[in-house]
């Protein structure tokens, strides 16, 4: 039997994560992992993990970026073309389902209730690609605080975001001007 072509699985699996996913983009990351790195080779762990942070840096969603930097990386402008499609296309249909339908029953205690019992779900969905990814991204025990200490400042002192990235771009500029001073001091000699 014939293979499917590249762009079908291309559309295929970004059709599937998108269609199979509660919570948003976040709660994506293991689905991805495994279809993107462990399942079809597209690319190393590594440099999926550089593809989630230009991802998450890039203007829009997390989802969609990550399928479409995807599919360019595999097959070019067509490949990230059929691959956002098919991450796009069941949120899509998802939504025009839901305006149709689910207006009527949203107020019902039963589907409060779902919702409800998802959320702890969509936590664990989150935080389990990035445990298991923690040693790729060169998080040790050492290592640890920085994570916890951005959680404990956004979640407990009621720092914005937007200054934690800002701080995190200053630090890296600072250490990286100052590893280049002691490189100069050194000669240039290997570190």
């Amino acid at each position: 039997m014939k293979s499917a072509s590249p762009y079908f699985q291309l559309f295929w699996s970004f059709f599937k994560i998108g269609a199979f996913t509660l919570g948003g983009g976040y709660a994506m990351i293991a689905l991805f992992q495994r279809e993107v790195v462990e399942k079809r080779r597209w690319m190393e762990e590594k440099e999926f993990l550089e593809l989630l942070a230009i991802a998450q840096s890039a203007p829009g969603p997390i989802a969609l970026n990550t399928a479409i930097f995807t599919g360019y990386k595999t097959k070019g402008i067509w490949g990230s073309f059929v691959a956002g499609l098919g991450m796009a296309l069941p949120s899509f249909v998802a939504i025009l389902l839901i305006v149709y339908y689910f207006t009527d029953y949203k107020e019902q205690p039963g589907v409060e209730r779902v919702f409800k019992g998802i959320r702890p779900a969509v936590v664990a969905l989150i935080v389990a690609p990035l445990w298991k990814m923690r040693k790729t991204a060169g998080i040790s025990l050492k290592t640890i605080w920085i994570p916890v200490g951005v959680l404990l400042l956004i979640s407990l002192v009621g720092v914005s975001p937007v200054y934690v990235i800002l701080g995190t771009i200053l630090t890296a500029v600072c250490c990286a001007l100052w590893e280049g001073r002691r490189w100069k001091k050194m000669g240039g000699a290997a570190l």
